[in-house]
């Protein structure tokens, strides 16, 4: 049965198994057993890395000329080896062939599988040598390191933005593109990570796994548990620390009502409503106010020229009538104003959009 390749280059060094010009592969498989002995012949001209077989140089080639001779005819992405588009095409299989035995969880590759391995059997073989913490796999141990390192490859071409994971990349990749990829099957809700759906399912399952051990009191994440034991320890929150984070954008607030005001922007909810007119507010601030249309009622007055106000706000906002105050500039020109919608209105005039 004769014998095809896609390269000239592989060509010649099979023939070596019928002509046994290498002593290192075997006639019948045509493996090379320079495994054991740890010689590397084959070295890299561009680098100078060395390598115990020609096909594997003819790989790592493709790193220093950006050749990439294998597409996954699913979804057009290309590999520079044979065996990353196979892994890939798993993806699209859905195939997952190894199987943990002790828990049942299978994977795609084989790496993944012994990484898991090692949650069951305890194993912590990667050792940090800064800090000394320890970890089942040497991808996560690299990803440490850049912790005591502040290394950030991983570089966003939306904003700029560096991140030390190509992970936290990705995920960051869909606050520019709105991909939501997680789902929740019960309300349709969508998230941009996998653990905030997690998170989030607990509100229907009403599953809270973290319990206190010093109350017994449940919660649903982690974070919630944390601050609550500083009741118990008497810790303060640390300078700047914000340990309330909404599910969808990732922004931190210091105290849980905080967090419920901000979700409403996400929700549309507008519990508050006013007896009066009808209309709803997000927060009860805002209703206490506008009740204050109904009412009359200007509790806020100018020390300078006795005007009454309904909010602080208002009031604030004409005082700079009085002090000459422009705290409002435009990075355009330099033009100060008094209030933010002058300058945004202002803005338009840059900008060439219509007023």
């Amino acid at each position: 049965k004769r014998i095809c390749f896609d390269t000239s280059r592989c060509l010649p060094s099979h023939k070596k198994i019928h002509k046994a010009e290498d002593p290192h592969i075997c006639l019948d498989c045509g493996r090379t057993f320079r495994i054991h002995t740890g010689e590397k012949p084959y070295k890299c001209t561009e680098c100078g890395k060395c390598f115990s077989a020609p096909g594997i140089l003819t790989s790592h080639k493709r790193i220093h000329t950006g050749e990439k001779p294998y597409e996954c005819l699913e979804c057009g992405k290309s590999f520079s080896r044979s065996g990353a588009l196979t892994l890939h095409n798993r993806m699209h299989k859905g195939e997952k062939p190894y199987q943990c035995l002790q828990c049942g969880k299978s994977f795609n590759q084989k790496v993944h599988l012994k990484s898991h391995e090692r949650i069951h059997t305890g194993e912590e073989p990667f050792e940090c040598t800064e800090c000394g913490k320890t970890f089942h796999c040497s991808s996560t141990l690299t990803s440490h390191h850049r912790i005591h390192t502040g290394e950030k490859p991983f570089q966003c071409l939306q904003c700029g933005k560096h991140f030390s994971t190509s992970g936290g990349l990705h995920v960051h990749e869909r606050s520019h593109t709105g991909e939501k990829p997680y789902k929740c099957l019960e309300c349709g809700k969508s998230f941009r990570k996998c653990d905030h759906l997690t998170s989030h399912r607990r509100i229907h399952s009403g599953e809270k796994p973290y319990q206190c051990t010093r109350c017994g009191k449940s919660f649903s994440n982690s974070r919630s548990l944390t601050v609550h034991k500083r009741i118990h320890t008497g810790e303060k929150l640390h300078s700047g620390e914000k340990p309330y984070k909404c599910l969808e954008c990732g922004k931190c607030y210091n105290d849980s009502s905080s967090l419920t005001y901000h979700n409403r922007i996400h929700t549309g909810e507008k519990p508050f409503k006013c007896i009066e007119c009808g209309k709803s507010f997000k927060d009860v601030c805002s209703l206490t106010v506008h009740k204050r249309t109904h009412t009359g009622e200007k509790p806020y007055k100018c020390t300078e020229c006795d005007k009454c106000f309904t909010n602080s706000g208002a009031l604030t906002c004409h005082k700079r009538v009085h002090t000459g105050e422009k705290p409002y500039t435009c990075h355009e020109c330099g033009k100060t104003f008094r209030y933010n919608c002058s300058l945004r209105y202002h803005r338009r005039l840059h900008s060439g959009e219509t007023l």
